[in-house]
C-alpha cells in the first residue's frame, strides 16, 4: 500500500488489531487498533533476532515525521547501533527532562542563593518572565528563538536594561546547569544583549543630599531601609554588603565594621572605620534590628532586607525626597566624589571602596591604610553632618 494521508485516514478498525505495510519500505507499516489508534511501526533484525520499533501515533506524528524518525533509526541499524534502544531510551530521558520551573528552583537553592549576592535580582527575573511564560518546558528544549522573542517583548514594553539582565540571568543558569550535567546546550550562546548601557556617573548635589536625608522621615520606607541608605551613605559601601552585615561584625568601642570575605563583593575581607555619624546611625539601627545578628532583618526568619526592597522603596519614594533621578549605588558614588572634593586622596577613597588594584605594586603592598581610611571617613561624616544640618 502507497501512504499518503488520504489512505492512511481510509484505514478503518477491524474487531481484532490488524497492520499494512508500505509499499518499496521494507518493514514499514501501520498498526490499527479495534479503537481506530494508528500507529507507525518498523519491522527490522538486529542481531539476528526480529524486531518490532513503534515509531509514534498518527496524526500526532505526521507521515513526513515518520519517515525521518524512520530514516535515523535504519541510520542507527547501519551503524550496529539497536534503533529500538536509543528510541525507548531518548523517550525515558524526555521523560524524565527537568522542567523549567524544577530548574529555577535548583539554581537558586544550590547555586545563587548561597554564593551570589545579586540571588535575589535574579530570583525576581526568574520568577517575572521566566517561570510564568516557560515553567512547564522542558529545559532542553528552549531555543535560542524563544530566548530572542522574549528580549523583543521586554525591550518593546520599555524596559532594554531589564533585556540585558534577563539574558545575563538566563545564561547564567544554564551555564550552570551544564556544569552540573543537567543540561547539555545553552539557548543563549551567542547571543548579545539587546540593548547598549552607558555607564551611570550620577552625582548627588550638597543640595540632593540634604534634601535626600531631610525627606527620608516624610516617606513610606520602612525605618530599617531608611536607616540602610543613611548607612549606606555615611560609610560609601556597597549595598549588599550593608545589608548583609551582622552585629558580630561591628566593633563599637574601637569603632570599626569589619565585612567578612565571604559578604564582600571581590571576596577580600574589608575594615571600615566608622565616623560619629555612623555610629550615631548604629544606635538607631540597634533599636529596630530587634536582637537579630543582622543589623537590617526582614520579616523572615534568618534572612536579611532584600536589595530589590530597597531600590523600590527608594524608586516610589523619589518625589517625597524631592530627587527625580537617585539610585542606592549613587550614595556610594556621592560619598566616594564628595570625599575627593574636600581633598582625599583617590588611593585612600579606593581603599575605602575596597576597589581591587590591578597595578604589579598592589601586589606587594599589603599596608592595610586604616589610619588614612580613618581620618577620610571622619572627614566625610563630618561634612556630610554639616550639609544636612545646614
Amino acid at each position: 500500500m502507497k501512504f499518503t494521508d488520504k489512505s492512511i485516514q481510509a484505514l478503518k478498525p477491524r474487531s481484532e488489531r490488524y497492520e499494512v505495510w508500505s509499499d518499496g519500505k521494507d518493514g514499514f507499516g501501520i498498526r490499527v487498533t479495534a479503537k481506530g489508534v494508528k500507529s507507525f511501526i518498523w519491522m527490522y533484525r538486529f542481531e539476528g533476532t526480529s524486531k518490532r520499533l513503534t515509531l509514534g501515533n498518527y496524526p500526532k506524528m505526521s507521515l513526513f515525521e515518520a519517515g525521518t524518525v524512520l530514516a535515523e533509526a535504519r541510520n542507527n541499524l547501519n551503524q550496529s547501533i539497536d534503533p529500538g534502544l536509543k528510541i525507548i531510551t531518548q523517550r525515558r530521558d524526555n521523560r524524565q527532562a527537568i522542567l523549567i520551573e524544577t530548574l529555577v528552583v535548583n539554581y537558586l537553592d544550590l547555586h545563587a542563593k548561597p554564593r551570589k549576592r545579586s540571588a535575589d535580582e535574579d530570583e525576581r527575573i526568574l520568577y517575572k518572565d521566566i517561570v510564568p511564560r516557560w515553567g512547564k518546558v522542558k529545559a532542553k528544549d528552549l531555543a535560542k528563538k524563544d530566548v530572542l522573542a522574549l528580549l523583543d517583548e521586554i525591550v518593546e514594553r520599555g524596559a532594554p536594561i531589564i533585556a540585558n539582565r534577563t539574558l545575563a540571568c538566563i545564561r547564567k543558569m544554564y551555564n550552570w546547569a551544564i556544569s552540573r550535567d543537567i543540561l547539555e546546550s545553552n539557548p543563549c550562546l551567542f547571543l548579545k544583549a539587546p540593548s547598549r548601557e552607558a555607564q551611570r556617573d550620577r552625582v548627588l548635589s550638597k543640595t540632593e543630599i540634604a534634601s535626600f536625608w531631610n525627606n527620608l522621615p516624610n516617606t513610606s520606607m520602612s525605618p530599617l531601609i531608611k536607616l540602610a541608605l543613611k548607612f549606606q551613605l555615611a560609610t560609601a559601601q556597597r549595598k549588599g554588603e550593608v545589608l548583609s552585615a551582622k552585629w558580630p561584625d561591628i566593633d563599637i568601642i574601637n569603632k570599626i565594621w569589619i565585612i567578612p570575605s565571604e559578604n564582600s563583593k571581590n571576596r577580600i575581607a574589608h575594615r571600615i572605620p566608622l565616623s560619629d555619624l555612623a555610629c550615631t546611625i548604629l544606635d538607631e539601627i540597634k533599636e529596630h534590628s530587634r536582637e537579630s545578628a543582622y543589623l537590617f532583618p526582614s520579616q523572615k526568619p534568618n534572612q536579611t532586607i532584600r536589595g530589590s526592597s530597597v531600590d523600590h522603596a527608594l524608586r516610589n519614594n523619589r518625589a517625597l525626597l524631592g530627587i527625580e533621578d537617585i539610585t542606592p549605588h549613587d550614595l556610594r558614588r556621592s560619598a566616594a566624589s564628595h570625599m575627593a572634593s574636600v581633598g582625599v586622596n583617590r588611593l585612600v577613597i579606593s581603599k575605602i571602596l575596597n576597589h581591587i588594584e590591578q597595578s604589579v605594586t598592589s601586589i606587594y603592598d599589603r599596608y592595610s591604610y586604616d589610619a588614612e581610611k580613618k581620618e577620610a571617613l571622619d572627614k566625610w561624616g563630618q561634612y556630610l553632618s554639616e550639609l544636612i544640618e545646614s
